[in-house]
């Protein structure tokens, strides 16, 4: 085979350009119409609630809540003063500056599970032997260079963010009289800690640890799978196996502990033994998607010619399985936690299904990430067609953004979320930002591995 490589024109980086830019306006404008409406919303599904309907919301949550949980959801939202934060107070921050951090830790969460995803496929091919997916295995490669900008930017945020994102934060919890739930889950934030600390040492350790493991071991990957390349032969495919195998133990309990500590965390009264599962499963079947799209997008710019139906069709099942997957990991949840009707578990869901303004944004969840792909992507003929792939990895893209905002902005915003151009604005901020550095790092290497032992079973792949 003719060796293939990307060139990310000058024209494309413009397109990109204007779509941040693009993007950079819509958040501004949404910031500057949410800073001049006080708590009103600009976009689908904001309205504002009169004094009597926030009252009756707020009833009806607390009815849900256990006494703690009752009494931290006044202190924090009935009281409109300072929290203690570490050595000084932390006033409640103005709405529009919340929701800015809300949006801020929504695609920080998002782009990370693109990225890890990407060397996740990796490593999940290599492990496997497989050789139906060696023509677009650079694509997905390309996707974990975001990894470290990942660490960066979530590190960073994440002090600023944290008194408005993670109520945990607040030291004066942690008091004599303070919330008993959160003292007694105190020692996986905060261990070592020292009696009214509010430095969380344990969570920070484990959130670099895991950004340091994952771009060291997506470092060495890399580094064989370009050496192959160069040199040929089995060596450089057996070591990367090999660090593949480590990542993905790796992976298999920091992905898990992750989803706990940056987004479960954000409503730290509720858990789910599932939860996990479930970040990774939207992670997932996220990544496949984005992976899915940019190699038909390459192919019809004439790209990647050792790709054709059969892969696409193979890439095609595993959207569609994982769609539905994600929808039974969904349901395991949504159903067990809601039937037993424990009020310390149902407050989750009456806060996003039966209050505020997260109703419309729970059944789309369900419409773009189950309904649209599982009968879109139901037929042979639907999976081998570029078209079809066309359309239905936006919808998913979309639809499990949207998934992890349902996540996230409740447990930071209660009933005051919304959605509108500050939203569309910074999704396109950090969308943009991410196909760069991925496009980029494409344009580096050639477009597929010419020496990977497998490439002949993927040129004459058929199913």
């Amino acid at each position: 085979m003719t060796e293939e490589r990307f060139s990310f024109t000058a024209g494309a980086k413009k397109t990109l350009g204007i779509v941040g830019i693009v993007g950079i306006v819509l958040f501004v404008l949404g910031t500057v119409l949410s800073m001049s409406g006080g708590h009103g919303h600009e976009g689908h599904g904001e309205h504002e609630e009169t004094a009597l309907e926030a009252h009756e919301s707020a009833s009806l949550l607390a009815s849900a809540e256990t006494p703690e949980e009752g009494s931290a959801h006044a202190e924090e939202h009935g009281e409109a003063e300072a929290h203690e934060g570490g050595h000084g107070e932390h006033h409640e921050s103005a709405y529009w500056l919340k929701r800015i951090y809300s949006n801020l830790w929504v695609n920080n969460v998002y782009f990370t599970g693109l990225a890890i995803i990407g060397l996740f496929f990796v490593a999940v091919q290599y492990v496997a032997q497989a050789g139906w997916s060696v023509g677009f295995l650079r694509v997905s490669l390309s996707l974990a260079n975001w990894i470290p900008i990942a660490g960066i930017l979530m590190f960073l945020s994440w002090w600023l963010i944290r008194y408005d994102v993670f109520h945990w934060t607040h030291a004066s919890l942690y008091g004599p009289g303070g919330d008993e739930i959160l003292q007694g889950k105190a020692p996986l934030w905060f261990w070592p800690m020292e009696s009214g600390s509010a430095l969380p040492l344990f969570y920070i350790a484990r959130m670099v640890l895991f950004f340091v493991l994952w771009y060291m071991l997506f470092a060495m990957i890399k580094k064989e799978i370009f050496a192959e390349d160069i040199n040929g032969g089995v060596d450089h495919w057996k070591k990367t196996r090999k660090y593949s195998v480590i990542f993905l133990v790796i992976f298999g309990f920091s992905s898990s502990i992750g989803a706990w500590d940056w987004v479960m965390s954000i409503d730290p009264h509720w858990f789910s033994t599932l939860f996990g599962w479930y970040v990774f499963a939207s992670w997932w079947i996220n990544g496949l998607a984005v992976i899915a799209l940019i190699t038909v997008i390459l192919k019809q710019n004439g790209y990647l010619k050792i790709v054709n139906a059969n892969h696409l069709h193979d890439i095609g099942k595993f959207i569609f399985g994982f769609s539905i997957f994600w929808t039974y990991i969904w349901f395991a949840q949504f159903l067990l936690q809601y039937y037993a009707n424990m009020p310390e578990e149902t407050v989750y869901f009456l806060q996003r299904l039966e209050v505020g303004n997260y109703t419309w944004v729970f059944f789309l969840n369900l419409i773009l990430n189950f309904i649209l792909p599982f009968l879109l992507l139901m037929t042979r003929d639907a999976k081998r067609h570029m078209s079809l792939i066309k359309l239905v990895c936006p919808i998913i893209i979309a639809g499990h953004w949207f998934d992890f905002y349902l996540m996230i902005t409740p447990g930071v915003m209660k009933l005051e979320g919304g959605f509108g151009f500050m939203e569309i604005g910074m999704f396109m901020i950090f969308g943009v930002a991410f196909l760069f550095v991925a496009l980029s790092s494409l344009a580096k290497s050639p477009l597929f591995p010419k020496n990977h032992p497998f490439l002949e079973e993927s040129l004459h792949h058929h199913i």
